[in-house]
């Protein structure tokens, strides 16, 4: 997870990770890996989620409610990624809806 955030700060590979695949096993990461390995994959999510595509890809694999209990639970890193990839999410109306819902708006 830490390699995909580095490599998710470029827009070609945004794209890249998410066509190999990589949305799916991020969020499993961010729901029940180790504390860094969650703090890496909410940091690459943010980074994937700037993409529009992928916001929409995120959503739909089930990414913001992991990323709204890391935001609330999580470690003072994994807290600053969720928050800045659930704010990255947040620009698409269906995913304000979907944030809401689990609990991230309060």
């Amino acid at each position: 997870a830490g390699a995909l955030w580095k490599l998710s700060v470029n827009d070609d590979n945004e794209v890249a990770i998410a066509d190999a695949g990589g949305i799916g096993p991020l969020v499993e990461l961010a729901r029940s890996g180790t504390s860094i390995a969650k703090e890496n994959a909410a940091g690459a999510l943010g980074n994937l989620a700037c993409n529009a595509d992928n916001k929409v890809a995120l959503a739909a694999a089930g990414g913001i409610g992991p990323l709204v209990e890391l935001a609330r639970s999580g470690t003072s890193i994994a807290k600053e990624n969720a928050a800045g990839a659930l704010g990255n999410l947040a620009c698409n109306a269906d995913n304000k809806v979907a944030l809401a819902a689990a609990g991230g708006i309060g």
